[in-house]
């Protein structure tokens, strides 16, 4: 079982037992966003979850000319800047798919995808939502 998803199911767990508690999670490639959700998780010991979605960070840049692991350097710059320790950091991606190809034929926009997935999970990121529901050309 990976780090976070014990970090994950320990949440759940607490709240079966009728604590309270979640996890601080934010779906944004902007560094100021990014700062501040790291900050408030060193402040508070706890752990923070960034997810990038297909459209801002994928093997062919998206529009922050980020791939993966460049995305993945980033934030760890901002974590170590803001005192959280990486074991406290869940990379995500978020609703990864086709979608920055959806002009291109399915099988095209498809290809395209599962090598942005392998740059996800080749960058470390352990929370990978996967999204296919868009038509494509």
């Amino acid at each position: 079982m990976s780090c976070a998803t014990k970090r994950f199911a320990a949440i759940g767990a607490r709240r079966a037992a009728g604590g309270k508690g979640g996890i601080t999670s934010i779906c944004s490639a902007h560094p100021l966003v990014i700062d501040a959700a790291l900050r408030h998780g060193a402040l508070h010991g706890a752990d923070v979850l960034i997810e990038a979605t297909c459209n801002q960070v994928n093997h062919e840049g998206g529009y922050t000319g980020m791939a993966p692991a460049a995305f993945r350097g980033l934030v760890e710059t901002y974590a170590g800047r803001a005192g959280l320790p990486l074991d406290r950091l869940i990379l995500g991606g978020d609703h990864l798919g086709p979608n920055p190809w959806k002009h291109d034929s399915a099988t095209g926009a498809m290809r395209k995808a599962a090598a942005m997935i392998d740059a996800y999970a080749a960058a470390g990121f352990t929370k990978l939502h996967l999204d296919t529901s868009m038509a494509c050309a």
